[in-house]
């Protein structure tokens, strides 16, 4: 079975046909093009697919893309201030070493966006809390948690949201 929806991803709005069995991250990779966002795992056990949805962390391989009608979602790609400048969480990552293989990273920056929107000053607990969901086996998290901490210093200091 065949449905219309539309999403508004990274502020663009998409009208789309999908099937009830449309999982969102394939919707966003092979439908939309947008492939910033990893299917690793495919079981949610991983991280690497997670978007915001409506400002919240969600798990596009477990998400269908039916239930994102009419919501907000922002992938790795629109986190970019403006074309050729990076988030100051991305800037973080590449210059404290947080990113080696980067399958992990688009996910990572995802969980770290929706942390530093909800909580702008996280203790570095709440920073390993907020990217359990996500796994990295090339960095040790030791510097994706640093970048995170150095982001959120960044991002208090700019004004940046």
């Amino acid at each position: 079975m065949k449905q219309q929806i539309n999403l508004e991803i990274n502020g663009r709005v998409y009208d789309l046909v999908v099937s009830h069995r449309d999982l969102l991250v394939d919707v966003i990779r092979k439908k939309i093009g947008l492939t910033g966002t990893k299917k690793g795992c495919g079981n949610g056990d991983c991280g690497a697919c997670t978007v915001l949805v409506e400002g919240k962390p969600a798990l596009s391989c477990l998400t269908l893309a039916i239930r994102c009608n009419g919501k907000k979602i922002t992938t790795v790609e629109g986190l970019a201030l403006s074309a050729g400048q990076l988030h100051p969480i991305q800037e973080a990552f590449i210059n404290h070493g947080a990113i080696q293989c980067g399958y992990c990273t688009p996910g990572m920056l995802m969980s770290s966006k929706a942390l530093l929107d909800r909580n702008p000053k996280p203790t570095m607990e709440e920073i390993k809390r907020s990217i359990s969901g996500n796994l990295c086996r090339c960095t040790g998290y030791k510097r994706i948690v640093e970048a995170i901490q150095i982001a959120s210093e960044t991002m208090s200091e700019q004004g940046v949201k």
